[in-house]
């Protein structure tokens, strides 16, 4: 029966995971928390192909417990049932260890079902996830277990585990295995820091490749025929897809137009045009601002080129919106503003208004007459002092005048008009 080649070498002691130095390296807690053999219920979060499902299997070859693997995806509550009734058994004397992958597919009520059990320690749990546990996992899981996360593979790591993959698929063979200078580190670069993507890879080379006598050359010309477009990780619903929009924006805030771009790309290539126009549009009004307020249409008129044109062609006007808003000054004072302002609003602060700014339809149904109303045009440089706060809020001050030179010269302006 057919074995992938990513579970055929898959590592049996921990020594042999690559990455994820920072729990499993020497003296690291998780290391630390398998080798003693008193494992407690534990999540394992982060990418595909990161050594989630590795380490599990060497916990539960430390454990004298029996294992069980369910996918939340295709399992039911009627298969946690199966295994609870197996507890206190001749089938699990001591209990058992659940490996539940992809546990953010189980619903609420599902993932309640193994509560009883992991409270008294007869179900030890193991459950790993793709996406951020404090959003998909149930409370009352989470606090029965402790967190570690996965991080996404470096490209040395994952060189590490493809050069021990061509030598066992060379000794497998019996082909004597060479490869073209930087072929192997240009496979371990493109997979995204995914090792099954990239131990997939070698197996794709390995039977494509057309060996000559007892040789095989592992050509970069192949390998970037079974690379293309793997680096890209992407779920439009998933934590990948907000961390790439908060990079884009959070380097557009920055000031930093390579970052941009390079953030921009990956959504473009990944296909999803509009969530880059949209964010592109928040990020002119909300990060550039007053400071540049022309950027709001100059950045709609970039979107709406964008849209009328598609990809290819739509990269042009939104690189050009990316760049331009990188390297514009920068000023949040008008939404910071009016967050302050909604927080009072929220409070219940503000009151009736004030007499003078009520509509002129008040004079009909009061003994009030005259509002006292004063229209600025009538003044000097058309302003006049009075008030416009509700009375519990005078001398509320919530917007402040950002550094940037179009607001400091607003500001000079009123300064003069406005001093006592």
């Amino acid at each position: 029966m057919y074995q992938p080649l990513a579970d055929l070498i898959r590592p049996k002691t921990l020594d042999d995971v690559v990455g994820q130095e920072h729990i499993l390296g020497e003296g690291a807690i998780l290391r630390r928390l398998i080798d003693s053999g008193n494992i407690p219920n534990l999540i394992f979060y982060g990418p595909s192909g990161t050594g989630k499902t590795t380490v599990a299997n060497i916990i539960a070859e430390k454990t004298n417990r029996k294992l069980y693997r369910l996918n939340a995806t295709t399992a039911s509550t009627a298969d946690i049932k199966e295994i609870a009734a197996q507890l206190d058994t001749f089938m699990a004397p001591d209990g058992v260890l659940l490996y539940l992958d992809e546990i953010q597919s189980f619903n609420k009520k599902q993932q309640q079902s193994l509560l009883e059990h992991i409270e008294n320690g007869k179900i030890t749990l193991i459950a790993s996830t793709t996406e951020n546990p404090y959003f998909y996992v149930f409370n009352a899981i989470l606090s029965r277990s402790t967190i570690f996360e996965f991080k996404q593979l470096t490209p040395q790591a994952v060189k590490k585990a493809m050069d021990r993959a061509v030598a066992y698929m060379g000794e497998k063979t019996g082909l004597t295995v060479t490869a073209e200078e930087g072929a192997l580190e240009y496979a371990a670069a493109s997979c995204g820091g995914d090792l099954r993507k990239a131990l997939n890879a070698v197996e794709v080379l390995f039977s494509a490749a057309d060996p000559k006598s007892d040789t095989l050359r592992l050509t970069m010309e192949d390998v970037k025929a079974v690379t293309q477009r793997s680096s890209m990780r992407y779920d439009r619903d998933g934590d990948n897809h907000y961390d790439l929009l908060s990079a884009l924006q959070k380097s557009i805030r920055g000031s930093d137009p390579d970052a941009a771009c390079h953030y921009l790309a990956r959504l473009l290539e990944a296909g999803d045009m509009i969530s880059a126009c949209r964010r592109l549009m928040v990020i002119a009004c909300e990060d550039v601002g007053l400071a540049y307020p022309q950027i709001i249409p100059i950045v709609k008129a970039c979107v709406d080129a964008a849209n009328m044109l598609g990809m290819p062609e739509a990269r042009i006007p939104l690189g050009d919106a990316a760049v331009l808003m990188a390297t514009s000054p920068k000023s949040n004072s008008g939404h910071v503003a009016l967050d302050m302002a909604l927080a009072d609003v929220r409070k219940g602060k503000g009151g009736t208004f004030p007499r003078h700014l009520q509509n002129v339809h008040a004079d009909s149904y009061t003994m009030e007459r005259e509002q006292g109303y004063l229209y600025p045009h009538d003044f000097p440089n058309h302003w006049v002092r009075q008030q416009y706060l509700p009375d519990d809020l005078v001398g509320t001050t919530y917007y402040e005048y950002g550094p940037n030179k179009l607001e400091q010269s607003a500001k000079k302006y009123w300064d003069e008009i406005k001093k006592p």
